[in-house]
């Protein structure tokens, strides 16, 4: 069975999405955009996934 560690998340500043990504974690992850983006906060996208599929989510949300 596949290991489900990998959250997908929006970074926001207000209701705007500045950055997308995927992160083992959530909180240090938030702690490093706020260096960027102090009044941002981040929003977990979805259930926890396979590593694998949280990629293939990254590229095509880039993507667009």
């Amino acid at each position: 069975m596949p290991i489900r560690n990998t959250y997908k998340y929006d970074f926001k500043v207000k209701q705007k999405i500045v950055h997308s990504g995927i992160t083992n974690d959530l909180e240090r992850r938030e702690t490093q955009h706020q260096v960027k983006w102090p009044k941002g906060h981040i929003v977990q996208v979805g259930n926890r996934t396979t590593e694998e599929a949280a990629r293939e989510w990254e590229e095509t949300k880039h993507k667009s």
